[in-house]
């Protein structure tokens, strides 16, 4: 018997079908990949079966039970826990003062027994093997730690089936090989798993069934070890799938950005030069030094050695302002945190940037600025109702369009892209990919930094690999393959050399 089955489950906002008769089922004990395009309904089913949204028909079974009027509070009580890719986390508060909110111990006074708390999050970790101290405030963990404690988290509530939502977005690859260890673990123990990605290697590593949705319609479902990345792919993307390369050969101009044994914090002694139209890709594990190498050349961070030219000019002291007003940009890794205004509509997003650098300009013309909006939206393919719609209404993949066309709105030359499609699907990426290469055909200069080889291989004339904050190697085009990148990226190449 299934541990949940979702039949023909339909869903509607003001009108609109975002879910169209799906049928959803998870087997006890497995990891089942929900698979699908930003806006394809993944979202809308996971948050009606975490009770965030009340289904307009359909049947919900879940353990053997029928799952009435669902609550969070109740689909909770059920044992079903929902690991949000915005982690649900106070980081205020330590880390068993999480675990415990709203189910706290007490003592028969009725005050708090922390020392049970502490005592029961430490067992936690440690079945989990996460070395955490329970005490520590969470704002102190790193992002695959917090992860983790989530899972601890949704655990203690006794959760039998856990939802994971792009869980392995912000890890290193050590993280989420920790992850996936713990993963199998708990299937062993009858657990289940809805794990929602975008990243292929993942989903043919981890799991063992997959349902994929286009346009909130149910598509396909089957085993893993029947199909393949391409068939899920096109599965996935319908109609619109291509497999051909987006890059293009191109000529490139006079060098634009010039670094000279440029150090800052977390990285040394970089020398690198990058020419006009040119598309030049950085790698290297979580925490090599190349975001923040991005910051200190945008003016988040400081120089602390070395030189700087940007066009021909050195750069003595680098400040956002400076960057912008020498026409660069940067589209920083964490779109929530560091680009997307959420009180901000797709229109005030856009001018932000641009009315920064035109101090003398008093005022906003709003038919100026939607004209220009409605230009750039064209351009870049922005899927929207309206400018006047909240940036928070749009998937990530068309956020991240609204990010771009805010750079390009300030004539942008010179472009810093640190993990420009975290969060994105297959689609959103390759049409990222070729306006990337488009840009880069009008003379623009791009930086891209990614974990994904595939995504370089798509956009890059060469390839700069960092390993502990140095410059490791530079690769050429025909040189970027993944086993190449990561020999480099984990330094094993050295390992290799004194093996001989």
């Amino acid at each position: 018997m299934a541990m949940l089955e979702m039949t023909d489950i339909s869903k509607s906002f003001f009108g609109v079908p975002v879910l169209q008769h799906v049928n959803f089922s998870v087997e006890r004990g497995e990891v089942h990949a929900l698979l699908g395009e930003n806006g394809a309904g993944k979202s809308t089913l996971m948050n009606i079966l975490a009770g965030v949204y009340t289904r307009d028909s359909g049947t919900v079974m879940f353990d053997g039970e029928k799952l009435e009027h669902t609550t969070v509070k109740s689909s909770e009580a059920v044992g079903i826990a929902f690991v949000h890719q915005e982690l649900n986390l106070f980081n205020d508060l330590r880390a068993f003062e999480n675990i415990f909110l709203c189910k706290e111990i007490t003592k028969k006074s009725g005050m708090l027994n922390k020392k049970a708390m502490i005592q029961k999050a430490g067992e936690l970790f440690d079945n989990l093997g996460v070395d955490i101290d329970p005490c520590v405030m969470v704002s102190e963990l790193e992002t695959g730690k917090k992860q983790l404690l989530e899972i601890a988290k949704a655990l203690y509530a006794n959760a039998k089936l856990f939802i994971l939502d792009e869980p392995t977005t912000a890890l290193n690859n050590e993280e989420i090989g920790h992850l996936f260890d713990i993963i199998r673990r708990l299937k062993a123990q009858g657990k289940s798993f809805i794990f929602i990605s975008h990243k292929m290697t993942e989903i043919f590593t981890v799991a063992d069934r997959y349902t994929v949705l286009r346009n909130g319609e149910f598509i396909n479902s089957g085993n893993i070890a029947d199909t393949s990345p391409k068939e899920v792919t096109k599965m996935m993307v319908g109609s619109k799938y291509s497999d051909q390369e987006a890059y293009e050969t191109r000529d490139c101009g006079e060098p634009v950005l010039e670094l000279s044994h440029l150090s800052g914090h977390g990285f040394s002694d970089v020398s690198l030069t990058i020419r006009k139209g040119e598309v030049v890709g950085f790698t290297g594990l979580v925490g090599s030094g190349v975001s923040e190498m991005f910051q200190t050349v945008f003016g988040v961070l400081p120089i602390t050695g070395g030189t700087l030219k940007i066009k021909g000019s050195e750069i003595n002291s680098q400040n956002i302002h400076k960057a912008m007003k020498k026409r660069l940009s940067m589209i920083p890794s964490n779109r929530k945190e560091n680009s997307v205004i959420a009180d901000f509509s797709l229109l005030e997003n856009c001018y932000i940037s641009e009315h920064t650098l035109s101090e003398k300009l008093q005022h906003i013309f709003s038919k100026k600025e939607k004209k220009r909006f409605h230009k750039l939206g064209e351009i870049l393919n922005i899927k929207s109702n309206s400018c006047d719609d909240m940036i928070t209404s749009l998937s990530g993949g068309n956020q991240q369009k609204v990010i771009l066309a805010r750079w390009l709105n300030t004539k942008s030359e010179i472009l810093l892209m640190d993990n420009p499609t975290q969060g994105i699907d297959v689609g959103a990426k390759a049409e990222i990919y070729k306006l990337i290469n488009q840009l880069a055909k009008e003379g623009k200069t791009i930086l891209v930094n990614t974990l994904e080889i595939p995504e370089l291989q798509q956009v890059a004339d060469r390839c700069v690999v960092f390993y502990h904050g140095h410059l490791q190697t530079e690769l050429k085009r025909d040189e970027m393959s993944e086993e190449t990148v990561m020999l480099w990226a984990t330094n094993a190449i050295n390992s290799l050399e004194v093996a001989k």
